[in-house]
């Protein structure tokens, strides 16, 4: 199954799938949209970023424009997927508040798990998806766009309960919202907590304490693991040479950068590299 809506004027797509025929998966070689999974059928596999992530029935994952991902054509997936000229996530947060949350809101993306309720409201949108594409005219692409901003509200509503955040004060909640956006645009360039601190006009010890109190790991460590995350797709998905991707990442010195890595991940980047090549080789034979 694969459902389009394009726009040839704004160059925009909307696409709802389960994966299951070749044109689909292609959307999964093709950059540039955001993938919303939800495991419809049964219990699921994928690779995100290289990675095997297990899906029970009824979780659903956010993935972005960044990652990188493999889904068997017999998952038993529903997807919806969609572009930035579609509805792009920065310039629209103030109407659904989910950049840094659903979106770019960790290294790794979200899963929440759907109840019974939950899941009938789901069900009833992605029923009104499926009518649309039954419908042609002329405001079809808003009705998607307006059911598609329901969807990711229920969505951030859901993520903030299962992160335990629902009764912090608002302001610290955009605080947390801000700074992951804010890793996200320069994680390649500054890489320390004064870094993001002053763009956010709170001292690094303010910071802290509210990623603290929230039961988050430390900014530090957030910004290094989105820093080692982009180096692994890098060394996974690209043919720059190690010294390439520091610089990149903004490291002076590669020396730097292979200890900073290693550090991190208990090798260095090119064994990373080779350990991963071979483990996709013993797995295609």
């Amino acid at each position: 199954m694969k459902l389009t809506y394009q726009d040839a004027v704004e160059e925009s797509s909307f696409i709802l799938t389960n994966f299951n025929c070749n044109p689909a998966q292609q959307l999964l070689q093709d950059k540039g949209y955001y993938k919303i999974l939800w495991a419809k059928e049964k219990d699921c596999s994928l690779l995100v970023d290289g990675y095997k992530v297990h899906l029970e029935h009824n979780q659903v994952l956010f993935s972005t424009t960044l990652h990188v991902l493999e889904i068997p054509k017999e998952s038993g997936m529903t997807a919806i997927v969609f572009n930035r000229e579609f509805y792009c996530i920065r310039d629209h947060d103030h109407e659904v508040s989910c950049n840094g949350m659903l979106f770019f809101g960790s290294s790794q993306p979200p899963i929440i798990t759907l109840n019974k309720k939950d899941v009938k409201s789901f069900e009833a949108m992605f029923l009104v998806f499926h009518e649309e594409f039954e419908t042609r005219d002329r405001i079809q692409g808003e009705m998607l766009r307006v059911v598609l901003k329901r969807l990711l509200i229920k969505s951030t509503r859901l993520v903030k309960e299962m992160k335990g955040i629902t009764e912090m004060p608002g302001s610290q909640m955009e605080i947390m919202r801000k700074f992951h956006v804010l890793i996200e645009e320069h994680f390649r360039e500054k890489h320390q907590i004064a870094d993001y601190a002053d763009m956010l006009f709170k001292s690094p010890k303010t910071l802290s304490n509210i990623f603290y109190k929230a039961g988050y790991p430390s900014p530090l460590a957030i910004i290094n693991e989105r820093i080692i995350l982009e180096a692994k797709r890098l060394l996974l998905y690209s043919e720059k040479t190690a010294e390439q991707i520091s610089f990149e990442l903004g490291y002076k010195e590669g020396a730097h950068f292979s200890k900073f890595f290693k550090s991190h991940c208990g090798i260095p980047p090119a064994a990373f590299r080779a350990e991963h090549k071979l483990q996709q080789k013993t797995v295609q034979t």
